[in-house]
């Protein structure tokens, strides 16, 4: 038996069997996308498969420096930070990278806790999605760098005059990845073994950065897809002496790194519900109505799709990460943008996404506005045609320009309560305001040097 072949209970434990494996391993994805785990013994493993299984909910409860939120509702000092409920995804099994025959599972939060988990509140979006009669379909496309340098180096240099892999600008360079062929290779193999499969890699602009875009799948499985790749691009590199970051923008010398999201409808005979030829680029009532509710609430859910104080140091005119909720078509200066094309390829790209964002979050944002403006039969603006950085838009769709403004934002929105509950709002803007204000703590280097002397 394939570890993809692996669809429930009893594939799981037979395939386990048959590798006569004495431990796998179980992860989870916090609220900031991270991935958290453990090995687990077979026989703990097998009953957890049938009965669920226990896991300190403080995975809740800190940062991505494991520090713990003191503003969160949920979980925190007050509640004892006790074990949540946590269920096995028997279908997520996969080999894992190096490990000779070691199996991964994907693990979920469930009970109480399952209305603050990423994972949930992208399910609890995409049932929404089949409630109203459509199949939700996605891709996701990240920029990272990568760096000759490894954890201990990075830090031991205080992130400064870190060495890329290549230098200079050179995108689609096929001399980079013609010399790198042995790396480029390895990730290629490693996304076929562990099924997040990449439809094209390539250098992108600027020195060591490299684009990878993932094949498009159901937007459940996008998600896992989506997180294990950043998860296991990390582990790659540093087998390799390499350092990876999804960081929205490492340098004020280079673009931001983005995660875009390309999304489309099916209906439930597997037509598209956004190709309609007979009418302006191709665009169907419902890609139009998507399209319009994404665009409305783009400024409300922007800290689902920007969730770090860095998110916001990318979105800044002329470096290819829009300010503002504008669409057009075949246009990369806007936050939207439509790609007629034919019933397979009719799709919108949600481009404001960055690297740094969990891709649960992030797909849920993208396909959860898109839903409600269809529910409500919303119109979008016009669309933008030219430089979208050089023209006047609405007010209203002027983003947020800081993580706090923008869970402000979040913490307001109607929408968000009805598409994600109250509980995930209450909780993720917590995390966020936490996040905020842990960044205000600190001087930055830019003040030292505006202010030390002079003022």
């Amino acid at each position: 038996m394939e570890p993809r072949d692996v669809k429930t209970i009893e594939d799981a434990k037979a395939i386990i069997k048959q590798r006569g494996l004495t431990h796998v391993k179980v992860g989870l994805f916090d609220s900031d996308g991270v991935m958290r785990g453990k090995y687990m013994s077979k026989s703990k493993f097998f009953s957890s498969l049938e009965n669920d299984f226990a896991f300190c909910d403080v995975v809740l409860g800190w940062d991505v420096k494991d520090q713990l939120y003191d503003n969160a509702k949920y979980t925190g000092w007050h509640t004892g930070y006790p074990d949540a409920q946590v269920r096995i995804i028997p279908e997520s099994c996969r080999d894992v990278l190096d490990e000779d025959g070691m199996l991964l599972f994907i693990a979920e939060f469930s009970g109480d806790a399952e209305s603050v988990c990423p994972r949930a509140t992208l399910r609890k979006v995409i049932k929404q999605a089949k409630d109203m009669g459509f199949n939700p379909f996605a891709a996701l496309e990240y920029e990272f760098f990568l760096f000759k340098e490894t954890p201990h180096s990075a830090r031991e240099k205080g992130f400064r005059n870190l060495e890329t892999i290549t230098p200079d600008w050179f995108g689609y360079s096929m001399i980079r990845n013609s010399t790198y062929s042995d790396l480029y290779k390895s990730i290629l193999s490693m996304a076929e073994t562990m099924d997040f499969p990449i439809e094209g890699i390539h250098s992108e602009t600027g020195p060591g950065v490299i684009e990878a875009a993932l094949a498009v799948d159901h937007a459940e499985a996008a998600g896992d897809k989506a997180a294990l790749f950043k998860t296991y691009m990390k582990v790659l590199a540093q087998k390799n002496d390499l350092l990876a970051t999804f960081m929205a923008k490492w340098s004020n010398d280079y673009p931001g790194q983005s995660g875009h999201i390309h999304l489309s409808l099916r209906h439930k005979d597997g037509s598209s519900a956004f190709y309609a030829p007979d009418l302006p680029h191709s665009m169907s009532d419902v890609q139009r109505h998507f399209l319009a509710g994404q665009q409305r609430l783009m400024p409300e859910l922007l800290c689902m799709i920007a969730p770090s104080v860095n998110s916001y140091s990318r979105m800044i005119p002329g470096f290819w990460a829009p300010t503002d909720a504008t669409w057009g078509v075949e246009n990369r200066t806007t936050a939207l943008r439509v790609i007629a094309g034919s019933a397979i390829s009719q799709r919108i790209e949600y481009r404001i996404g960055a690297a740094d964002a969990n891709p649960y979050l992030a797909l849920a944002a993208a396909l959860g506005s898109g839903l409600y403006g269809i529910a409500r039969g919303w119109e979008p603006y016009a669309p933008v045609v030219g430089n979208a950085y050089e023209q006047p838009h609405q007010p209203k769709l002027e983003l947020p320009r800081t993580l706090w403004d923008a869970t402000q934002r979040f913490k307001a929105s109607e929408a968000a309560r009805e598409l994600f509950g109250d509980a995930f709002v209450e909780h993720f803007a917590a995390s966020r305001e936490w996040e905020d204000r842990e960044f205000r703590k600190h001087v930055t280097d830019w003040e030292l040097n505006r202010y030390f002397e002079i003022i």
